[in-house]
């Protein structure tokens, strides 16, 4: 399929959520799946990617030497790690930093290519402005990390952070110097047209999250269904010459492994 490699999101296998610890201690605050990873490894790997991401938390769950050998035993590729964070209050930042540097440590000494964080917080009385221009600063912080360890970082916009829409996704990318990793189904949730955010953003992309959305009830959904049609984003991907990494996922998926066959099937017709 074009000069794309497919990997997959390992968050469907469990319930998604954070490690309790970080209530009160900030740079414990990963991200995480409440779900057999081996499994989801070898099931991905059964539908055909080459590829995986993971959550920090569960990617720090393993030594290097075990994951090593999960990747051997399924033949994927460790394609990213995911890592999230308030990234606009000066006090935390240096601790959520601290989280970052651990997973983007693990994902360097995996051979991983890309590293992703999303964040952004929203503060109870509403958004400052200058909460852009310190997320934006949080970020290259980020990037210059990553760059430090042969990484690709990129930004992740997401729903409910202060960067959702098109014009706060047109604004971070003006105050940072960080990779945008677009997300299909948030875009789009968030009022935006996938296929032409692509476009206009080609040059800060080289990693890209795959999705499809349902409307009403909200929710996530392979490929092939949903309210977002898949074809003219996959279009945008061929019109601005992407090579590299495409990650499908679903947030959640009653059978996960279907989940995954679903949009398999529906990208090797694509």
């Amino acid at each position: 399929m074009d000069n794309w490699q497919l990997a997959y999101q390992a968050n469907c296998w469990g319930a998604l959520g954070g490690d309790a610890v970080g209530v009160t201690s900030i740079s414990q605050l990963a991200y995480r799946t409440f779900g057999d990873m081996d499994r989801a490894l070898s099931e991905i790997a059964k539908a055909g990617y080459t590829g995986v991401e993971l959550f920090d938390g569960n990617l720090l769950d393993y030594s290097a030497a075990d994951f090593r050998t999960l990747l051997s035993n399924t033949g994927l590729s460790l394609v990213a790690a995911y890592s999230g964070g308030n990234l606009i209050f000066d006090d935390c930042l240096p601790d959520e930093l601290d989280r970052i540097t651990r997973a983007a440590d693990r994902a360097a000494e995996l051979d991983a290519p890309h590293f992703v964080v999303g964040g952004g917080a929203k503060r109870y009385d509403g958004i400052r402005d200058t909460d852009y221009h310190k997320l934006g600063a949080a970020l290259d912080r980020v990037n210059d990390l990553a760059n430090e360890r042969s990484l690709q970082a990129h930004y992740h916009p997401h729903l409910s952070t202060i960067v959702e829409d098109p014009e706060a996704v047109r604004r971070i990318f003006d105050l940072t110097s960080i990779g945008f990793c677009p997300d299909t189904a948030h875009l789009a949730a968030a009022g935006g047209d996938p296929a032409e955010m692509i476009r206009e953003h080609a040059n800060r992309i080289t990693y890209i999250h795959l999705k499809g959305l349902q409307r009403d009830p909200f929710a996530f959904v392979p490929l092939d269904r949903g309210d977002v049609d898949t074809a003219p984003i996959i279009s945008a991907i061929r019109d601005i010459n992407f090579e590299g990494w495409i990650c499908t996922e679903l947030d959640a998926w009653d059978d996960p492994a279907e989940g995954a066959r679903i949009s398999m099937n529906y990208l090797k017709q694509a």
